[in-house]
């Protein structure tokens, strides 16, 4: 039977070439014991600027969600996009799926890449959890932090106590990993704050084959750990300057979780809400992301230069 036309899969390739355009190449490193990294870093890193690294979270690959951001952001820095384990071509053969443990195997890789120390950290969602934890366990490594829409202050209790539309665990795997059109679409209506209609089930479908069956249990593991006996007490506080952003109608992380890691940090953090936006705000709002982006790590380089 012939393969039909796979508008994710060209995209997809649309990506990387796209990737490549910019100043970023593919590199993959095994880092022993069954762990593979991939990331995709500068084909020449220049030791005058600061390196930046992006950290995606669910959904497709880090491609798909740093895009929009490779552009405008590799004049100023060296930057570094990895997939994290169990997604794009990076995994592990080993049971370890905390968030831990991904961020010690994107420190380990850019170690291999011959980087490390000030590195800036942009995370989203998932990613954040990830950027968090290296910034907390590797706090002489990362200068300053970014976390979109992470919900990395929730606890258990949350999930009993409602404060998510989901009423379980296993509920929300089912959308956050979703394999039918149907709970596609409600990932949409969660994700963003004005959701595409009508969108043809053919291209739901179609992205769901390609980036949604590979690693499938690995995934929903992934999730699990982020769950299980968390407590707001057992989070250490980062040091490094942090910038909270958070989406307005954020109905996965819900944004009062952004005001509680604004507490959690004090005065070291500062938390800014994007209005008319949901959770993708890399996806709905990239140019109101990237102009907070742009103040909190490129206004002030460029502040710091002689004559300025």
């Amino acid at each position: 039977m012939v393969k039909c036309f796979s508008f994710t899969a060209t995209r997809d390739s649309c990506f990387r070439c796209s990737f490549s355009r910019a100043g970023l190449r593919s590199s993959t490193t095994d880092l022993g014991d069954g762990t593979v990294m991939h990331v995709w870093i500068p084909k020449l890193h220049v030791q005058s600027k600061p390196t930046l690294v992006l950290i995606h979270g669910f959904g497709a690959n880090a491609m798909w969600q740093w895009n929009d951001f490779i552009s405008p952001l590799i004049s100023r820095f060296n930057v570094y996009v990895p997939d994290l384990l169990f997604f794009g071509e990076s995994y592990t053969t080993g049971p370890e799926r905390s968030e831990q443990f991904q961020a010690e195997c994107v420190v380990r890789v850019m170690e291999a890449h011959g980087v490390v120390s000030g590195m800036n950290v942009v995370g989203i969602s998932y990613g954040g959890f990830v950027g968090y934890r290296m910034a907390a366990q590797f706090k002489e490594r990362i200068e300053k932090v970014v976390l979109c829409c992470t919900g990395v202050c929730l606890e258990e209790k949350d999930m009993e106590e409602g404060m998510f539309k989901v009423k379980s665990v296993d509920e929300a795997v089912s959308i956050l990993l979703p394999q039918t059109s149907d709970k596609m679409r409600e990932l949409m209506k969660l994700s963003f704050s004005k959701p595409t209609q009508r969108v043809p089930s053919c291209f739901l479908n179609d992205f769901i084959h390609v980036m949604c069956t590979e690693y499938l249990q690995e995934r929903k593991d992934l999730i699990l750990a982020l769950h299980k006996d968390r407590r707001l007490s057992d989070l250490p506080k980062i040091t490094q300057p942090t910038l909270i952003i958070w989406g307005e109608h954020d109905q996965i992380f819900p944004l009062e979780l952004g005001h509680r890691l604004k507490r959690h940090l004090g005065d070291n953090a500062e938390l800014v809400i994007i209005k008319n936006a949901g959770h993708a705000i890399n996806a709905e709002k990239p140019k109101e992301l990237f102009k907070h982006l742009k103040y909190f790590l490129i206004d002030p380089l460029s502040r710091a230069k002689p004559g300025n």
